[in-house]
């Protein structure tokens, strides 16, 4: 039997028939073990420590924790596809700042964005043609990357419900070279 270390010892490590027979989800379920067996977080307050909330792209090329430097604890980061400003993301920040104490907001958009790739419209008819009934919410695709971080940090920035405002800044994130550039 192979052992996988971690922290406080090993756990043992799926057979290769395992690992053949196993969905994704099963192999993240098997992290997850190894993750708790090495736990060693579990008394982090519930407030941020940083004091910030990202809105990222759910882009999996773009790792926020990695990219700004933080931990757990650190932050608050609310993904989606695009980074957009939806309503959800306006009904987290406001929770994130009038009760878990964030009073700055950083968004983080990023190049080679599938949202730059279709419109809205035609998104919308390709699920309407599948399955019969046209989506009520928009996907909010967009064309040009920087105005769509000028935009939705005008978004944070309109809402009454979003009481700090001092530090709202946009970026746009590299993948191809790591780099942050700052929009807004």
């Amino acid at each position: 039997m192979r052992l996988l270390p971690t922290r406080s010892g090993t756990v043992p490590a799926p057979t290769r028939s395992q690992e053949t027979r196993m969905s994704t989800t099963d192999q993240l379920l098997e992290n997850a073990k190894a993750y708790q067996a090495s736990f060693d977080k579990g008394d982090l307050p519930l407030p941020p420590a940083k004091g910030v909330a990202v809105v990222a792209c759910m882009d999996a090329r773009l790792n926020p924790y990695g990219l700004l430097g933080l931990s757990e604890g650190d932050a608050h980061v609310i993904r989606n596809a695009g980074g957009v400003v939806t309503q959800d993301e306006l009904r987290s920040l406001a929770i994130s700042q009038r009760l878990l104490g964030t009073t700055e907001v950083v968004l983080v958009q990023h190049t080679g964005c599938g949202m730059l790739t279709f419109t809205d419209d035609a998104f919308k008819a390709s699920i309407e043609a599948d399955t019969g009934i046209k989506p009520t919410w928009a996907a909010e695709a967009f064309t040009d990357l920087d105005a769509s971080v000028r935009q939705n940090i005008a978004r944070i920035k309109a809402d009454p419900s979003i009481p700090h405002k001092d530090s709202v800044r946009g970026f746009v994130y590299d993948v191809e070279t790591g780099g942050l550039r700052e929009v807004v």
